[in-house]
């Protein structure tokens, strides 16, 4: 989805060159939405558009971006891994998510991942535009009421016991733990009370994560971490 392949050219003389953009939402409306919000702003170039974690990692390098609009539910690769996969592919592109998700493993997983910024949709233009500049110049920005939960939580009693997986929210690692355990699909899903389509979102969203290829590398990884051994499996 480039809409303009090439290298950023040189600024005019004297003019600070324009943060290019790349937004990544699977929603086209959204992305249209967030295009001529973007594109109202001084000093704001919107480079290009992805509607995957796929193609925002591809699109990144291809359009070298210097920041990332990252949506948290993707289709395939979610906004988390594809965070952590184009902060590895391209360094120089921070990566600000903006999503409707406020919740504190969502927001810890993404900032852990490499992300630099956290905003809920919803945003005014000057808090989006102030914070595209900040994770451009290395800052780190969180919308108010996600960084004082962030505090709240940091600054709360004794840390609990470390967690394996922190990349994974919750729910992914009591899914991983039932994959662990021998569990079959429709077993975890009668078991956690969901969808079976959803159990199987969340088993593709830890492959990704964990960056496994097959169940069986996913179960041999979770039993290292001690995941699995508390319940036995199916039969």
């Amino acid at each position: 989805m480039t809409e303009d392949a090439a290298a950023p050219g040189p600024s005019a003389a004297g003019a600070p060159a324009a943060v290019r953009v790349l937004l990544v939402d699977d929603h086209p409306v959204v992305r249209r939405g967030l295009r001529a919000l973007l594109s109202s702003l001084p000093g704001i170039e919107v480079a290009g558009e992805a509607a995957s974690g796929e193609d925002a990692v591809r699109e990144a390098q291809l359009l070298a971006a210097d920041v990332v609009v990252m949506d948290v539910q993707l289709p395939g690769m979610d906004g988390v891994a594809a965070t952590a996969r184009l902060t590895a592919a391209v360094p120089g592109a921070a990566v600000l998510v903006l999503t409707m998700f406020d919740d504190d493993d969502t927001v810890v997983a993404a900032l852990r991942a490499g992300a630099r910024g956290y905003l809920l949709k919803g945003a005014d233009a000057d808090e989006i535009a102030r914070a595209l500049h900040a994770v451009h110049a290395g800052q780190v920005v969180l919308a108010p009421d996600v960084a004082a939960r962030l505090v709240l939580r940091l600054s709360g009693a004794p840390s609990p016991p470390l967690r394996p997986f922190p990349e994974l929210t919750d729910r992914e690692l009591q899914v991983l733990d039932a994959i662990a355990s021998g569990r079959s699909n429709s077993a975890i899903a009668a078991e956690l009370a969901l969808a079976p389509k959803t159990v199987g979102n969340h088993i593709s969203s830890v492959f990704a994560k964990l960056r496994v290829a097959s169940r069986a590398e996913a179960i041999v990884l979770a039993r290292e971490h001690g995941l699995g051994a508390s319940r036995p499996a199916d039969g």
